[in-house]
Formats: structure tokens, sequence, C-alpha cells
């Protein structure tokens, strides 16, 4: 299973908008294969090679190319690939410029808030990434899973994986959920790991924020 990376022109700015996204988990792409979508990125052959060098360095692997003329794929470059599309147990990442149904990380700046209302629970081994706004899951999140918002995150069922808001920068995102087991929980780039909560809040509900630089936890209940 593999994330598609879908860069927009101009080029540098979109990079820079990836490595502010990066600092907030930097270690989300390292050992992750990783397709290019070129469809709105006009790039020629030479364009393309100082792309995937530039990922390169910021430790992305480029396992293939979409979106791309066979004409710009020279031998030196990875395959050009057709009908990717999420497989039910893989990681996924959703993005409101999305209306395909691969999953497309597309990291360039928004600037109409938005939100992300996911109806089904998020599996084991998944990861559901918004960095324009709050997400809603009224299932769970399971073990293993991930939900990173830029915004706010509501959980209307168990949050059994980790969940990340305010990846953005934004220190006034909350996390709600309605069963506390979590594995993580991190606001800001501030967290707190599940040998680090309370065990009185453990299987409630609860809010999580931050207040004087320290990460909060209180039941709803």
């Amino acid at each position: 299973m593999a994330f598609v990376l879908a860069p927009v022109p101009p080029i540098p700015t979109w990079l820079v908008e990836l490595d502010k996204w990066s600092r907030t988990s930097p270690d989300f792409f390292v050992g992750r294969p990783i397709i290019l979508d070129l469809s709105s990125a006009s790039l020629a052959e030479p364009g393309i090679s100082q792309l995937i060098m530039a990922l390169g360095e910021r430790g992305i692997r480029i396992m293939g190319l979409e979106g791309a003329q066979a004409d710009q794929v020279g031998p030196a470059l990875p395959p050009l690939l057709k009908g990717g599309r999420p497989s039910a147990g893989g990681e996924v990442v959703e993005f409101p410029s999305s209306d395909r149904t691969k999953a497309v990380a597309d990291v360039h700046q928004r600037t109409e808030p938005a939100s992300l209302l996911l109806e089904s629970p998020i599996r084991s081994g998944q990861s559901v990434i918004f960095p324009y706004g709050d997400i809603t899951v009224l299932g769970s999140v399971s073990s293993g899973a991930e939900v990173v918002a830029g915004g706010s995150i509501h959980i209307y069922g168990a949050l059994r994986g980790r969940a990340m808001a305010g990846s953005m920068g934004n220190a006034k995102a909350r996390i709600f959920c309605s069963k506390n087991e979590a594995e993580l929980i991190s606001i800001d780039g501030y967290y707190r790991t599940a040998e680090e909560v309370d065990a009185k809040l453990r299987n409630r509900p609860t809010q999580c924020w931050l207040e004087d630089g320290a990460l909060s936890i209180a039941a709803l209940d």
C-alpha cells in the first residue's frame, strides 16, 4: 500500500508547505512507499528528476508516477503507474481536494476552513490525515490506527489508536472521544502515551486540550 503525493505549482512553495506539515510528524514518510501524482504539475523529465531528488532529501521514497505522459518518463525515473486504489486494510490519507477513490496527499495551502466527516471506523493500520480543519469520526479508531488533524478531533466511538490534533500549529485544537483507550494523544506536538494517562480517565469519555504548555485530559461524564 502506498501514499500518493500530488504536488501543485509553484513547486518550491509546495515543498515549503510539505516541510511545514512534516515537522509535526517528522518520521511519517520514512520507509513508506510513495506514488507521485503529477497531474496538477506540468513538469518535463528534468523537473520530475529534480522534484524526486528534493523529496529524497526529505526521506520520501518515490516508487512510481501517476498523471504523467509516457514521453515524460525516462528510464532513469520511477515507473509510470495507473489505476491505483486504496486497499481496505491499507493506509488512507483523506484530503478535501480529492474527488477520486484513491488516497491523495495534497499538501498545498488552503485558505478556506474545512472539516472531514468519516462515517466508518478507522481500522488498524490506517492513517487519516486532514491538515486543513477538524476530523469527526462517527465510529471507533482501532489500535494501530491514527487520526491526524490540523484542527480538532471528534471521535464518537472508542479511541484505541493515536489521535494528533493541531498538526499545523493550532494550539487551540482539542480532542474529544466517547471512550478513551488511546495509545497516544497529541496536540500541537505535545503528547501523552497510554502509560502517561491517569488510569481513572481510561475507558471514559474525555476531552484533551493544551493549557500553559501542558496537555490536559479531563473526563466528560
